[in-house]
């Protein structure tokens, strides 16, 4: 059982299924689900998940293909402004197709608490390479608990289990996922909690 925790395949597992993108995609689905409870609010997630994680993941993926980035998961963090930019103006676009088409307010807030948490991240990046996995994984713990109840606190045992595969796999120190999902979570309190 240790080895099987501890192995470096197992730390990749966690890293690449619960990546930002995939966390982004769910927890828009999730929202958008969840603000209307029918196919209307979903169809509203799926939009926001296009622009949110659909798009900014595809322009990660050329960017590897075309040797911009070292790799999915943008690694260097003087590779990663470009890509933080390129995620920041398709959430801007998310945000103007939300206001415009009068999208649910859950809907609207949620996506506006990823573009401060971008930016906060971005921020941060500046300086230090702070873990954009655990600031996604903190900040989906977060809303959901911000929306279907406080036992869902407990997915920050999921974010734990995030840091410790970036640590693991020696992507990031054990501060620089602590700093990253303490910034994901406030972030997402705070903007969400504020719009909703």
């Amino acid at each position: 059982m240790g080895d099987t925790v501890s192995s470096p395949r197992t730390a990749r597992l966690v890293t690449d299924t619960l990546a930002p993108a995939n966390l982004v995609m769910a927890i828009l689905l999730i929202i958008g689900w969840h603000s209307t409870s029918n196919l209307t609010g979903l169809g509203w997630g799926v939009l926001a998940a296009l622009f949110c994680g659909g798009i900014p993941f595809t322009v990660i993926l050329v960017g590897v293909r075309a040797g911009w980035w070292t790799d999915k998961h943008v690694k260097v963090r003087s590779q990663r402004p470009a890509v933080f930019l390129a995620t920041a103006l398709s959430v801007l676009v998310a945000i103007v197709l939300l206001v415009l088409c009068d999208a649910p307010r859950e809907v609207l807030a949620l996506v506006v608490a990823m573009l401060f948490g971008l930016l906060s991240v971005m921020l941060v990046n500046h300086w230090w390479k702070v873990s954009v996995h655990t600031a996604v994984a903190s900040g989906v713990a977060t809303i959901l608990a911000l929306s279907y109840g406080p036992e869902l606190l407990l997915l920050y045992a999921a974010v734990a289990v995030i840091g410790w595969s970036r640590v693991a796999l020696r992507d990031h120190t054990i501060a620089q996922t602590i700093v990253g999902a303490a910034v994901g979570g406030l972030v997402a309190a705070v903007v969400f909690t504020l719009l909703r």
